[in-house]
């Protein structure tokens, strides 16, 4: 657990855009185009790249979005990216098993993410293993349609991971944590100019994290280490380079989880502590990430940034499954089925960039204008045990009060995976039309064209797509601390599940649309977001069943609205807020309730209040209302519930301070996900200590 930094006590107030503020020693610089977190000690986010490539407030900015800064982050010890967006405005996150996590917003599943407002997606759609937060100043939302940078995604949400940058003065810190289930942590930070005239400057960022869970068996070994170099080629052009190493080592992972209801229609209850993997099961996730960014400032106002990244993540397990119905009395009904399972996916992605003013009929606009390409190749292969021509036995015992002992055996029966790749080719555009003193028009297109060869597990990965995806919206200022908005864009995204002809079925088409109003009121130190959205896809893949050995998908077509309601920044001195609350409606096409196990409300609140001038208290509290599923002829179900975590840090002097924190402190027994059909409960009361220095 991460908490507050000493020296971010003393910078209560963020410098202003285009100045520099010293306080105490330390120096921070703040650009205008793009303002770190890290010394605000604020839950305000400020200008963003995420929706349009250009540097735009949230006020002028014609979607919802939302920041996690990295006060938040610290307050509350969101060490993960998984514990972050808890607290995110309207995601929901899907932990489906102890090492796979997807996430869903206003309906949908979340399938579009940036670094430093680039896109970089997930290979399979979902999170492997767990991601550090240390290495992030913040991370940004934004929800609704993503089609302008990407021209393709889900109308959910779009995340932006801002990576820390190097600075030019000199700052260190490191912490070193306990907690329960023999968890510790330990962290260092170190930053600063590595020449006299700081035209080089450098950052290295370390995390490494081991320890039990509160699950049978489970444990997780965590490590994280990265580098950026920024060198001033000369006055106008930067080049900035970095290097990122992850790694993630489970024992005795899930994979699947506990299943949700017996032969006689109800629904299982099993401890929390309750798990299906096996004393032998591991599994490890690698990512090595490789970046260079050359911006170059043209004068007059212009910018060119150009990205290349490549991207190496290896999965390589032992996992043992276990599925079926069990008798509630008996140990009869479930079965085991292990598999070993390698696999390899690379990435390379390049963007080039300009932005800029120009003037037309006497005003002054912003243009942006950009091309990107991707691409993507991954290979997978999954070896399995035979049990008399089956890859699955009996598995003899009732989770009840199983001790994860299963002999294991030789997984090299038969062999199956995938081998696919993937290219994205797009140009695009956007200016921001100033009409009026009040008025600015945002509009905007892209055309990419996608291909995709090879197969997915028996399934052909395929498909060729051309798409031009317009988008348009436009802001109001009403008054200079209120606003209003309105954006519409167009939803195209090819699939890669199979329907019933065995082809991948046809790319969902759509439409998002969005209104709502942004002020900043308390002399600006608070920031209210309101937002309607309604969004129809078309031709999405619905739930799968099992047919002829293998997954079939039927298309459906889906509509989603809602309303998303947020508060952030300072209510009174010394008391630092962030609140949301998110209700939703989803339906088919003829009207019934659609994607159940997602939550249609939900609720999230941070605060932190400065007792006195060393002693700090923080609070997080997350609510959902109920979610359910079908799980064969049975409903199972999982009611509303609410989280609370409570902190308090102390200031001991300017270089040292104490945190600790107290995670689920009702003790609430709780599902994780009904994504799938299968789930594990969520974590029960834990603690951690922390002692943090900075310099």
């Amino acid at each position: 657990m991460a908490a507050v930094q000493p020296s971010s006590w003393s910078l209560a107030v963020a410098a202003p855009a285009d100045t520099a503020a010293s306080v105490e020693g330390v120096s921070v610089s703040a650009r205008r185009e793009d303002t770190p977190t890290e010394h605000r000690d604020s839950y305000r986010g400020g200008r963003s790249r995420a929706a349009t490539g250009l540097a735009l407030t949230a006020q002028e900015t014609p979607q919802a979005i939302s920041t996690l800064t990295r006060a938040q982050l610290d307050d509350l010890g969101l060490n993960t990216v998984n514990d972050a967006l808890m607290y995110a405005p309207g995601v929901t996150v899907e932990r489906v098993e102890t090492d796979r996590t997807y996430y869903t917003a206003r309906g949908f599943d979340i399938d579009h993410f940036q670094l430093d407002g680039v896109g970089l997606p997930f290979t399979n759609g979902a999170q492997w293993g767990d991601v550090d937060t240390l290495i992030y100043d913040r991370i940004e939302v934004l929800r609704g349609a993503n089609g302008l940078l990407t021209g393709t995604g889900q109308p959910s949400a779009t995340l932006n991971f801002v990576r820390k940058r190097p600075t030019t003065a000199f700052q260190a810190s490191g912490s070193a944590s306990i907690g329960s289930w023999q968890t510790r942590r330990l962290t260092g930070d170190v930053s600063g100019a590595l020449n006299a005239d700081g035209g080089v400057r450098g950052r290295l960022v370390g995390a490494a994290q081991d320890g039990d869970s509160h699950l049978d068996r489970h444990g997780k070994r965590l490590s994280t280490l990265y580098g950026a170099l920024d060198v001033d080629l000369t006055r106008d052009m930067t080049l900035s380079l970095s290097w990122l190493e992850r790694q993630s080592h489970a024992r005795s992972p899930m994979w699947g989880a506990l299943p949700m209801a017996y032969t006689d229609g109800t629904q299982t209850d099993y401890d929390v502590s309750t798990s299906t993997a096996t004393d032998w099961a591991w599994w490890d996730n690698r990512e090595r990430r490789l970046s260079a960014e050359l911006s170059h400032d043209l004068g007059q106002g212009w910018q060119v940034r150009t990205v290349l990244t490549h991207r190496r993540n290896t999965s390589d397990s032992e996992l043992f499954y276990v599925f079926g119905t069990p008798q509630r009395d008996d140990r009869t009904g479930l079965f085991g089925y292990p598999s070993a399972f390698d696999g390899r996916y690379t990435q390379n992605l390049l963007n080039v960039q300009a932005s800029g003013p120009f003037r037309l009929g006497g005003r002054r606009h912003d243009l942006v204008v950009g091309a990107n390409w991707a691409k993507e190749k991954a290979a997978e292969r999954s070896g399995y045990a035979s049990y008399g021509g089956l890859r699955y036995t009996d598995l003899g015992a009732s989770l009840v009060d199983w001790d994860g002992r299963f002999a294991k055996p030789a997984l090299n029966a038969a062999y199956d995976g995938s081998d696919f790749d993937a290219e994205r080719r797009g140009v695009y555009g956007a200016a921001r039309f100033s009409l009026g003193d009040a008025v600015k028009l945002l509009s905007g297109a892209q055309w990419v064209n996608m291909r995709s060869s090879g197969a997915n597990y028996g399934v052909a990965h395929a498909y060729d797509a051309t798409r031009f995806t317009p988008y348009v919206g436009a802001v109001w200022q009403v008054r200079s601390a209120l606003s209003a908005y309105a954006s519409y864009a167009r939803i195209f995204k090819p699939q890669t599940e199979a329907g019933v002809s065995g082809q991948p079925l046809a790319p969902v088409r759509g439409s998002n649309a969005e209104v709502g109003l942004k002020a900043d009121v308390l002399d600006r130190t608070l920031s209210l977001q309101a937002a309607v959205f309604h969004t129809r896809q078309d031709g999405l893949a619905g739930d799968a069943t099992w047919q002829d050995g293998r997954n079939v998908y039927s298309p459906q077509d889906t509509r989603s609205r809602g309303v998303e309601l947020e508060a952030t920044g300072r209510l009174v001195q010394g008391l630092e807020v962030a609140a949301s609350l998110t209700r939703l409606q989803i339906h088919d096409d003829a009207g019934h309730d659609a994607r159940t196990f997602l939550p249609r409300e939900r609720a999230t609140l941070s605060l932190r209040h400065d007792l006195t001038d060393r002693l700090r208290a923080t609070a997080g509290w997350r609510w959902q209302s109920a979610t359910s599923r079908a799980v064969g002829g049975a409903r199972v179900r999982q009611d509303s519930h609410a989280l609370l975590d409570l902190g308090v840090s102390y200031r001991i002097d300017r270089h040292w301070t104490v945190a600790a924190q107290v995670r689920n402190v009702t003790n609430q027994k709780y599902i994780n996900s009904l994504y799938w059909e299968q789930a594990y409960y969520g974590a029960p009361r834990h603690a951690q200590l922390t002692v943090n220095w900075s310099h």
